[in-house]
């Protein structure tokens, strides 16, 4: 007998929102949340400075960029071309930066989409967060060599 492939597991389905037929993903929708968003972000104590300090003059280029590459998360969509991690390396961000942006984005996700597009959003804003997070070699699951 073979064992089940992941794919065939319900848990796993369960766990991992997925591009739901029901969670009302249009390109509107996409646009408004990543619009949204980083509204809230440029206005933000914490993390707009340091958005702004690297987008000043080129948000709409970058709000066209993000729009996407969440397309492409939510709806297939293959435009987005770039590789999201290198740009985000040399700015210092340390793990309070992730918490306040993944505040944010949960936020704007449950105020603009409904509950499982947000749903859908918010789990890969944290996988996001988490893996650059891994990368950065800062947070919770980060390696680091033994002392």
């Amino acid at each position: 007998m073979t064992p089940p492939k992941p794919q065939d597991d319900p848990a796993v389905d369960a766990a991992i929102p997925t591009r739901d037929p029901q969670a009302e993903m249009t390109p509107e929708l996409v646009r408004d949340l990543v619009h949204h968003f980083y509204g809230r972000v440029r206005r933000d104590p914490v993390i707009g400075p340091i958005f702004e300090a690297k987008l000043a003059g080129k948000w709409d280029e970058h709000l066209a960029k993000l729009v996407d590459f969440w397309s492409g998360m939510a709806l297939g969509a293959s435009a987005y071309k770039g590789r999201p991690f290198p740009p985000h390396a040399p700015l210092g961000l340390a793990p309070e930066h992730f918490e306040r942006w993944l505040s944010l984005f949960r936020q704007t996700a449950r105020d603009v989409c409904p509950p499982a597009a947000a749903a859908f959003f918010i789990d890969r804003a944290e996988r996001i967060a988490e893996s650059f997070q891994m990368v950065l070699g800062i947070g919770v699951k980060s390696w680091r060599p033994p002392d």
